[in-house]
C-alpha cells in the first residue's frame, strides 16, 4: 500500500502536466489556424461534446438487454435486476477546413444505412451544408459534414514541378464534400471535356498539362481550333513542352493526326518485342515509351460536316472526314500502346465530335451547360435522372471551374471543383521542363536501334510557329 501511494503522488503531476501540455498544443493550433479552420475546430469539438444525445435522438443508439460481467455481480449482491445498457458508437472528430470527418463504429441494428438515413439530422445538428456517409471497412462509416460549399469556393493550384509519383493518377480537384477526386488513366484511350465557354475547360487542361510537364515519361501535342499560331490562344504558355502544335488549319492538323497515327502502327508492331507485352500499361510509361496525349481543343473545328459542291467545299469535307476517321484510330487503337486522346468542345454532340469517337472514351466531363440536350451529349441519358448534378444548374458564376462527371464506384455522378492554374504558373513550368520534350518518334527509333532492331522511320513534322 506503501508503495501504491508512493507512485498515486506521482501519477496526479504527471497527469496534470500531460493535461496542460495537450491544452497548450489545441491552443496553439486554434491561434496558429486561419478562420475556416477556427470554425471547424469549434464544430468538431461541438460534434464531440454533444454525440452520446445527438446519436440517442436520431436513433442511432442499441438498448442491450444483457448486463455485463460487473452488473451481474452486482445484481447478485444487492437481489436486483440490472437495468438494461444504451449503447453509443464510439467516433472520431477530425476538422479541416471544410468542416469535420467523423470516423464512428457500427452496432447491431444501426450500420451504414441506418447512419445514411439520418445524414440530413446530422447535418441540421452540426450546422452542416451537407452531410454524407461512406462505408469505411468491416465495421465503420465515415461521416463527413461540410459547413462551407465546396463548389463556390474557389481555389487555386500551385504546380511544384516535380515528376508525378503516379504516372497512371490523375487529380482532378475535390468533389462536393471536400474529398480528392482522381481518376486513373490507365487503359483509357479518350476523354471528352465539354461547357460553354468561360466554364473552366482550359484551366483544368492547364493544371493537366502542368502536373505531367515534369516527367519525361509524357509527351503532349495539341491541336487548337481557336488559334492559327501556336503564339495565339490558351495553350501560348504551354507550347514549349509540346513536341507539336497546330492551329486552326485544316490540312495541318490532317497532317498532325497522320502522324500520331503512323506512331501508333509502328508502337502497335514494335511493343511486344521491345517492351515484353501487348499492353504498355502492364509496364507503365518510360522516358523510351513515353505516353503520348493528343489534345484536340475546339474539336468541332476538325470534324465539322461541311455541305457544298464546289470543289474547295468537297476538298474541305474530305478534310474532316479524315480527321475523324484518323482520331478513331487513335482513341480506338491507341490504348494499348500508350496514346491519349483528350478531346474538348463546347457540346459534345455528335455534330461537333462523332459518335464513333465520342461514345469509345470511358472519362466524360461535362462543366456548365445550357440545354439538358447538351448535358445528354456530354454525361449520356442516366443525367436525366439525377437532376441536382446536371451541369445546367451551373451557369452560376460562382460554379465557374465546376465539372460534372460519372465516377466508378459511386453511384450517379459527382460535381467536382477544379482548382485554377495561373498563366504565369504554367508558363513557368513550360519553361523549366522545355528541355524534357521529346518527339515520341525519336524516342522509338533510339529504342528499336537499342535492342537490334530496325524500322523505316515515320515522317516527321517541325512544330507549327
Amino acid at each position: 500500500m506503501e508503495a501504491v501511494t508512493e507512485y498515486a503522488s506521482y501519477a496526479l503531476p504527471i497527469a496534470t502536466a500531460l493535461v496542460g501540455v495537450w491544452l497548450l498544443v489545441t491552443v496553439v493550433r486554434y491561434v496558429r489556424a486561419d478562420k475556416g479552420m477556427r470554425a471547424s475546430m469549434r464544430q468538431a469539438v461541438r460534434v464531440r461534446w454533444g454525440w452520446v444525445r445527438l446519436a440517442r435522438m436520431a436513433g442511432l443508439t442499441v438498448i442491450d438487454k444483457t448486463p455485463g460481467l460487473l452488473a451481474q455481480i452486482t445484481a447478485q449482491k444487492d437481489g436486483a435486476t440490472p437495468a438494461p445498457r444504451v449503447l453509443t458508437p464510439k467516433i472520431k472528430v477530425k476538422p479541416d477546413q471544410f468542416g469535420v470527418i467523423v470516423r464512428a463504429r457500427t452496432l447491431p441494428q444501426v450500420g451504414l444505412e441506418e447512419y445514411q438515413k439520418s445524414a440530413r439530422f446530422l447535418a441540421d445538428a452540426w450546422r452542416c451544408t451537407r452531410v454524407s456517409v461512406l462505408p469505411d471497412g468491416p465495421g465503420k462509416v465515415v461521416i463527413r459534414g461540410v459547413r462551407s460549399d465546396p463548389l463556390t469556393t474557389p481555389t487555386r493550384h500551385r504546380p511544384t514541378g516535380r515528376p508525378p509519383a503516379d504516372l497512371t493518377r490523375w487529380e482532378l480537384g475535390m468533389d462536393e464534400y471536400a474529398a480528392k477526386v482522381c481518376v486513373s488513366l490507365a487503359n483509357v484511350p479518350g476523354v471528352t471535356m465539354a461547357g460553354v465557354p468561360g466554364a473552366g475547360k482550359t484551366s483544368g487542361v492547364n493544371k493537366f498539362v502542368c502536373d505531367f510537364a515534369p516527367s519525361a515519361a509524357v509527351q503532349i501535342a495539341a491541336a487548337d481550333g481557336k488559334v492559327s499560331r501556336a503564339l495565339e490562344g490558351d495553350y501560348a504558355d504551354l507550347v514549349k513542352r509540346m513536341f507539336a502544335f497546330c492551329g486552326d488549319d485544316l490540312d495541318e492538323a490532317n497532317a498532325l493526326f497522320k502522324r500520331l497515327v503512323e506512331l501508333r502502327k509502328r508502337r502497335s508492331a514494335t511493343i511486344r518485342d521491345v517492351l515484353g507485352v501487348k499492353n504498355m500499361w502492364h509496364v507503365g510509361p518510360s522516358p523510351k515509351w513515353p505516353l503520348t496525349v493528343l489534345i484536340i481543343d475546339e474539336a468541332h473545328t476538325y470534324f465539322r460536316d461541311y455541305k457544298g459542291s464546289d470543289p474547295a467545299t468537297k476538298r474541305l469535307a474530305a478534310l474532316t472526314a479524315e480527321n475523324a476517321r484518323l482520331v478513331e484510330d487513335l482513341v480506338k487503337k491507341g490504348r494499348s500502346v500508350g496514346i491519349l486522346v483528350i478531346l474538348i468542345s463546347q457540346k459534345t454532340t455528335g455534330d461537333a465530335i462523332p459518335t464513333f469517337i465520342r461514345d469509345v472514351c470511358p472519362i466524360g466531363l461535362s462543366f456548365a451547360q445550357k440545354t439538358v440536350e447538351a448535358a445528354v451529349a456530354a454525361l449520356g441519358e442516366d443525367i436525366r435522372n439525377w437532376p441536382d448534378a446536371s451541369p445546367v444548374t451551373l451557369q452560376d458564376p460562382a460554379y465557374v471551374g465546376v465539372a460534372v462527371m460519372a465516377m466508378q464506384g459511386r453511384p450517379g455522378y459527382t460535381r467536382i471543383r477544379t482548382p485554377y492554374v495561373s498563366d504565369g504558373d504554367a508558363a513557368r513550368v513550360a519553361e523549366e521542363t522545355s528541355h524534357l520534350t521529346v518527339d515520341p518518334e525519336l524516342c522509338l527509333d533510339a529504342l528499336l536501334r537499342s535492342t537490334g532492331r530496325t524500322a523505316m522511320p515515320a515522317p516527321r513534322l517541325t512544330k507549327q510557329s
